[in-house]
């Protein structure tokens, strides 16, 4: 006679619940790690790469027209244009005849751009073109993990580990902004360049452009984050390739903002 068995099952563990948004905020500052390793355990959300995208450059921008209203600082962005401008005459890159002209076309657009079209046009600038500079960066390091580092996911994976960590970039507009505005000067950064004041279009600037500790805090977690989401436990490889493009990619601007000065602000030159 056949006996049946009865097959007991121990209760399982609750599965491990996804975070909302705000949780995952708050992790990039409090415990990047373990958050990215929660957030990995699920299939990337487009909401945890757009809105911070659209929250950090909308700031950038709003921040941007905020401190124009110093006229300190006013004055300091106009001379920075003007001074381009030259450069670019004495280079060639624009004939002599026209710099008259072309100083009065930038006085006239930094009047314009104080008014509130002007506050819309640089906040959606600045959230178009940084976003396309963004996706793009975002390709750059969704192939060398892809391809070099054999990491385990897609370019969407790669959008949600590399834009949480924008937060830590938010806070550091937000303290630039107010010191910009407060001391009349702009800052564009927390590096030890921004704060000596050194000449950004020489190796020494670019150098201690580098010397940032928000920057490199954001660089940290974003290392972790692609760590994490691409399902590696080996931490320190993608922290490692994080800084190496930054760098690379940052002396490379800077050796094209030598020969092309209109392309300084990409290198805060």
């Amino acid at each position: 006679m056949e006996t049946e068995e009865t097959i007991q099952t121990e209760p399982q563990e609750n599965p491990v619940e996804e975070l909302n948004h705000s949780d995952k905020m708050i992790g990039v500052f409090t415990e990047p790690g373990k958050m990215f390793s929660i957030t990995a355990l699920f299939p990337p959300r487009t909401k945890d790469w757009l809105i911070p995208l659209l929250i950090v450059f909308a700031l950038a921008g709003l921040i941007r027209s905020v401190s124009m209203l110093n006229e300190e600082v006013y004055y300091e962005s106009k001379q920075k244009q003007i001074k381009m401008i030259e450069d670019m005459v004495q280079k060639g890159t624009i004939p002599a005849d026209q710099l008259d002209a072309s100083i009065e076309r930038i006085n006239s657009q930094m009047e314009f751009m104080r008014g509130p079209i002007g506050w819309v046009i640089n906040i959606v600038t600045t959230l178009i073109f940084g976003s396309i500079f963004f996706l793009i960066i975002v390709g750059v390091y969704f192939a060398l993990v892809k391809f070099i580092l054999k990491g385990d996911g897609n370019y969407q994976t790669a959008l949600v580990a590399s834009s949480l960590p924008m937060y830590i970039s938010a806070l550091q507009f937000i303290l630039t902004g107010f010191l910009t505005f407060m001391m009349g000067k702009i800052v564009q950064d927390t590096s030890v360049a921004a704060f000596m004041g050194t000449d950004r279009t020489t190796i020494t600037g670019f150098i201690l452009a580098k010397f940032d500790p928000i920057s490199i805090w954001a660089y940290t977690v974003l290392g972790i984050a692609l760590a994490k989401m691409f399902k590696s436990n080996d931490t320190i490889k993608y922290i490692i390739l994080v800084f190496a493009t930054w760098i690379i990619g940052g002396l490379i601007f800077f050796l094209l903002g030598q020969a092309f000065p209109f392309l300084r602000g990409f290198t805060g030159g």
